[in-house]
This record gives C-alpha cells, sequence and structure tokens, in this order.
C-alpha cells in the first residue's frame, strides 16, 4: 500500500497521520520559536493546526478538480523513480515546478488562516516569516523522508 504514487492512500493510513502530526509538530515549535522565543504557545499551535487543516481541505479540492478524483497528488505528490527518471532533465524540471506550486499554495493558503488568527497579537510580517520558514523546514524534511524511502529504499 506504501508504494502508491499519491499521498492520499498514505495520509488515511495510522504511519500517514503519524507523519502529517510529527510535521505539524514541527511547524508549532519553529512558529513558537520565532513569534515567542519559546518551545510551545498554545495560540500558535491552534493556528498551525487550523492552517494545516485549511491547507490540507484544499489540496483535496484541488487535486480532485485537477486529477479527476485522485486524492492529494497536487498539494503533495508523491512520487518514485517508477514515475519520474531523476536523470531527465524534462521530467525532473516538471516535477520541480509542480512541487514549488504545490509548496507555494500552501504557504499562502496557511500564511491566510495564520494571520486571521494570530492578527490580534502579532503583526503581518512577524506571522508571515514564522508561516514561511515553518513551512520551509517542515516541507524539506518531510520530503526527505518521503522521497527517500520513495526514490531510495523502495526501488
Amino acid at each position: 500500500m506504501l508504494n502508491s504514487t499519491y499521498f492520499g492512500k498514505y495520509a488515511s493510513l495510522p504511519m500517514g497521520w503519524l507523519f502529517m502530526a510529527c510535521l505539524l509538530a514541527i511547524e508549532i515549535v519553529v512558529m513558537s520559536q520565532i513569534l515567542e522565543h519559546k518551545f510551545f504557545n498554545s495560540k500558535i499551535a491552534f493556528s498551525a493546526l487550523i492552517s494545516n487543516v485549511v491547507s490540507g481541505i484544499a489540496g483535496v479540492y484541488a487535486s480532485t478538480a485537477i486529477n479527476g478524483g485522485r486524492l492529494l497528488t497536487v498539494w503533495f505528490p508523491w512520487v518514485s523513480s517508477q514515475e519520474v527518471n531523476l536523470e531527465n532533465d524534462e521530467e525532473l524540471f516538471s516535477f520541480v515546478l509542480y512541487f514549488a506550486v504545490a509548496f507555494v499554495a500552501t504557504i499562502l493558503v496557511e500564511l491566510i488562516v495564520n494571520c486571521l488568527f494570530l492578527k490580534k497579537r502579532y503583526e503581518f510580517r512577524p506571522v508571515m516569516r514564522a508561516t514561511i520558514i515553518a513551512n520551509v523546514v517542515s516541507f524539506l524534511l518531510g520530503s526527505f523522508v518521503l522521497y527517500s524511502y520513495s526514490f531510495f529504499f523502495y526501488d
């Protein structure tokens, strides 16, 4: 089941929920550190949770609309070397572009939600900075873990 070409199946499994919870925890810690210089802040944690849920729902709808029903292939395209040949420049460019668009869309959705929830306590720029950095960190770590498995351990 884990050799699926899209994240939707994996996300519905217990290991997928654990994976997403770890990424959310990373975002909460990073945002709390940036905005409060603390390991954890409940208001930031709540905002990060809601922004990730909204982003996930947006990803489900976008993926379903674009791909005719396949869940989460747009927001978090999980592929392996069976689908993307890293030695083919055109395939690699398409994959990187696709991934970049999904990443920017994720940040925009999460930034809007975080600003709405945190605007009474923080100005826009610190929230924007925390949202971007938290997403970069969680996206890099999450991508490394997921794609290490897909490209190197599964094949």
